[in-house]
């Protein structure tokens, strides 16, 4: 439809991969701080809690520096399919959820990656 903004998708690869990268390092960030406080809210383990934490942490900069940028989005893939099992199995949470903490939010960003694995990160990454 306006195919001069084709010339920037790689842009808005890289801008993709920053939000994204952005919340996951806020989330991991937030395991990794308090995991104790962190473990009792999403009924796991302290131990269990930092890992996801680290994991949520080293796949958001390997997606945000594009440093093995399938790999780390695959992963963080992964993560998310738990967070959606979790909700949907044990916490019976819709897709919207009580107040917007659904499962719909953990599927964006699913999606996301998927962008980030389809098109390998865009032009923009330090390492393949």
């Amino acid at each position: 439809m306006i195919p001069q903004l084709l010339r920037y998708e790689d842009i808005g690869i890289l801008l993709l991969r920053i939000m994204a990268g952005v919340i996951f390092i806020s989330s991991g960030w937030s395991h990794v701080k308090s995991p104790a406080e962190r473990s009792k809210k999403i009924g796991m383990s302290k131990g269990f809690t930092m890992f996801l934490g680290t994991a949520e942490i080293a796949g958001s900069v390997g997606i945000m520096f594009g440093v093995l940028t399938q790999i780390a989005a695959l992963a963080l893939i992964v993560l998310m399919l738990g967070a959606i099992q979790k909700k949907i199995a044990v916490w019976h949470t819709g897709f919207w959820g009580k107040d917007g903490y659904g499962w719909h939010y953990d599927l964006m960003l699913i999606v996301m990656c998927l962008v980030i694995v389809f098109t390998d990160g865009g032009r923009y990454v330090l390492l393949r």
